[in-house]
């Protein structure tokens, strides 16, 4: 084994967000293209001698490859320890379990988290930070930056390791562990949930599915819902990675999660519906919760989450705060005030949450798009969510529906949906969204088929603990009612650009709580076509999906 120094030169697109760098497999397969962001990481951390990094990843399509070049700069780089997946695999929150856990100085996670995989699908790259969150913007601005003078890069050569075995290896002075990628996290998980109560839960004849879209959540549920807890075997289906996840789409909605809708929304006699249903994403942090013929908003999941969080061991001590994504519903501010703890509205993305996690301001936080967490971890994590539900289930000895109704029976009932645009024209997208900026100023006084505007800005957030300040963060139309129009194009493609469009209104009275959702929210919907002119400007007469 030796170190090379190997020759090279900047690429062009290597920006990472708070997600990571994310493009196409043919992009990060070309030569050096990888060995580049990986070399401009590391020389942004700077002196990684000595230390400990977690690595692993989703199981799509290159995860392999990348994770031995990933290995071998490790090496060269003068890492002490490397903490791996079996089989390259690590979900999103186990990397920031194993990082806290470990006391790593950072983790390296392979993932396009809920992109398609695949030779002809999204791969990705993201790094997070000592305390197991993404790093903040200014490190990956610094990454870039980096990725704009690189020369060189620093690589073992030294052979592929096997990463099926559980066992110790060396390159160059570096040693890796291959490790269960379940156990620690698997262990955390025991610290703040009620085993016991789930097992009784399960002996008691409750019937789950929970749908791994062959993606990188299958192998924990199966080893803590099947094995650990005593769900019936076949609970968890879709539960082996695949490389292509399938051919599916591993973002849990309930247009990707098809097959678990249509279980869950089976009739009464031999062929019932199971008593609760749950979908994870690509890289593991996103929740989908249904109920038996009855969907569960992530915003509601949230609040009632919230709402009853010391049914849980470990949140029995109560909450410290409550941190939604401004996108998110105004249903968790309604748990909040009657907890009389602090509700913070933050932009979208989970680094916003860790600084607030990290001073003790917030204990559980959630976005719209199928994402909670708390402060065990510094990312959102979907088999948290399911585990928790399932706790609530256990204390509460109620369906998923009831739970919901009777929440919206004591805070009120927060109508919500999201419409994404998937993959539409980016200059398109971007005119759209000036053409509406354009307007806001004008736009507090007016009218709208019975919707007054109250207030119509661009969001923007002055973080309470580090004083950073993040511009332009999604458009707000807020009515004289309280009811909302956020309008925003998100980051986490790799082709085109996604218009979310997101709309809410309260209604506090429980006889006006059956309202199909699309129905209720026709009004806001007339809207903000009459403002955004979305078919015009797109070409698209509905949304991609419907949430």
């Amino acid at each position: 084994m030796a170190i090379q120094i190997i020759n090279t030169a900047p690429m062009a697109g290597q920006r990472p967000g708070t997600s990571g760098l994310r493009k196409k497999v043919a992009v990060f397969s070309a030569p050096q293209y990888l060995e580049n962001f990986v070399q401009s990481v590391f020389d942004t951390l700077g002196d990684c001698r000595g230390q400990t990094l977690v690595l692993g990843g989703d199981g799509r399509y290159y995860n392999r490859a990348a994770i031995q070049t990933v290995l071998r700069m490790a090496a060269a780089h003068g890492y002490a320890r490397v903490l791996l997946g079996q089989g390259g695999i690590l979900s999103t929150p186990a990397v920031s379990c194993v990082i806290r856990k470990h006391g790593a100085s950072g983790g390296i996670i392979l993932s396009a988290s809920h992109n398609p995989g695949g030779p002809d699908g999204d791969f990705g790259i993201k790094y997070n930070i000592a305390n197991g969150g993404p790093a903040p913007e200014k490190v990956t601005e610094a990454m870039f930056a980096r990725t704009q003078t690189i020369t060189e890069y620093r690589i073992s050569d030294a052979a592929d390791i096997d990463l099926d075995a559980l066992s110790t290896v060396r390159i160059e002075q570096m040693t890796v562990e291959v490790i269960d990628p379940v156990l620690d996290y698997a262990e955390l998980m025991q610290q703040l949930f009620d085993f016991d109560a789930i097992r009784s839960l399960f002996a008691g004849g409750l019937r789950i599915c929970f749908d791994g879209m062959h993606a990188v959540s299958g192998p924990y549920a199966t080893a803590i819902l099947e094995d650990m807890l005593g769900a019936p075997k076949g609970s968890v289906i879709n539960g082996v990675p695949l490389e292509d996840f399938g051919g599916g789409h591993p973002d849990p909605n309930p247009v990707n999660a098809r097959e678990l809708i249509a279980i869950m929304s089976a009739g009464d006699g031999d062929n019932a519906a199971p008593d609760f249903g749950a979908a994870s994403d690509g890289d593991g942090d996103r929740n989908m919760i249904v109920g038996r013929r009855f969907d569960v908003t992530p915003s509601d999941s949230l609040a009632i989450l919230a709402a009853n969080a010391s049914v849980a061991p470990g949140y029995r001590g109560g909450l410290k705060g409550i941190a939604r994504s401004m996108p998110t519903s105004g249903a968790a501010d309604r748990v909040a005030s009657a907890l009389g703890i602090p509700c913070y509205e933050t932009p979208t993305g989970w680094k916003f949450f860790g600084t607030l996690l990290d001073a003790g301001m917030a204990t559980l936080c959630g976005e719209e798009s199928y994402g909670t967490g708390s402060n065990h971890v510094r990312e959102k994590d979907g088999l948290w969510a399911v585990l928790f539900w399932l706790n609530l289930l256990a204390e509460k000895k109620q369906s998923v529906e009831d739970i919901v109704r009777a929440h919206w029976a004591t805070y009120g009932r927060n109508y919500y949906s999201r419409h994404d645009y998937e993959d539409i024209d980016s200059a398109c997208a971007a005119q759209l969204m000036e053409a509406v900026r354009g307007q806001l100023a004008a736009l507090p006084g007016q009218t709208f088929d019975g919707y007054t505007v109250a207030l119509a800005d661009d969001f923007s957030y002055t973080d309470p603990v580090d004083g950073s300040v993040a511009t332009q963060q999604g458009i707000r139309i807020i009515m004289t009612d309280g009811a909302r129009i956020v309008l925003r194009l998100s980051g986490t493609g790799t082709e085109g650009a996604t218009l979310r469009l997101y709309l809410e209104r309260y209604e506090a009275d429980p006889s006006q709580h059956a309202i199909p959702t699309q129905q209720a929210l026709a009004g806001l919907i007339a809207v903000a076509e009459q403002v955004a002119q979305i078919r015009a400007r797109t070409g698209r007469d509905a949304p991609t999906v419907t949430t």
